[in-house]
């Protein structure tokens, strides 16, 4: 990467900003009650400050806890999110954060196509989100309702 490439990547990286913190969570099917159980996750940065950690808990035994590391992706304005969880499991997720819009997806079919949308409070300390599948790797369907609260 070229020395104007790194800068305009950190810069990109300051959107990231708006993640950063202690978030609890609340997850369930769309329009039904929340699912049992405690939930966070944290958004830190990597000693100096080029990639963003999230690692996240899980107080329900069908979901999984996890880590993943966020960095810039390869297009202008995009980010990689780089995705592993406590089944062993593993991928990779492109990303934008912007205009109060945080949106995570992937085209695998390996098992199949999932993107997620969250939509930033006007304070920023809310994002509510929904998690969609496409487990034909061509219908969408929601999987599952997702809100972040901030904490500390």
């Amino acid at each position: 990467m070229e020395p104007t490439d790194r800068s305009a990547a950190l810069d990109r990286l300051d959107r990231l900003e708006a993640l950063v913190g202690r978030w609890s969570l609340e997850a369930g099917p769309p329009g039904g009650p929340p699912w049992p159980g405690e939930a966070w996750v944290t958004f830190e940065w990597l000693e100096g400050r080029t990639f963003l950690i999230q690692r996240w808990n899980v107080d329900l035994p069908e979901a999984p806890d996890g880590i993943a590391i966020i960095g810039a992706g390869d297009e202008p304005d995009a980010f990689r999110q780089h995705y592993f969880d406590s089944r062993g499991v593993h991928r990779v997720y492109e990303m934008t954060l912007g205009d109060g819009v945080w949106k995570l997806w992937r085209d695998s079919t390996d098992p199949f196509p999932q993107r997620f949308t969250g939509t930033f409070s006007d304070d920023g300390d809310m994002i509510a989100g929904r998690w969609e599948k496409a487990e034909d790797g061509t219908n969408w369907s929601i999987d599952f309702d997702l809100t972040h609260q901030r904490t500390g």
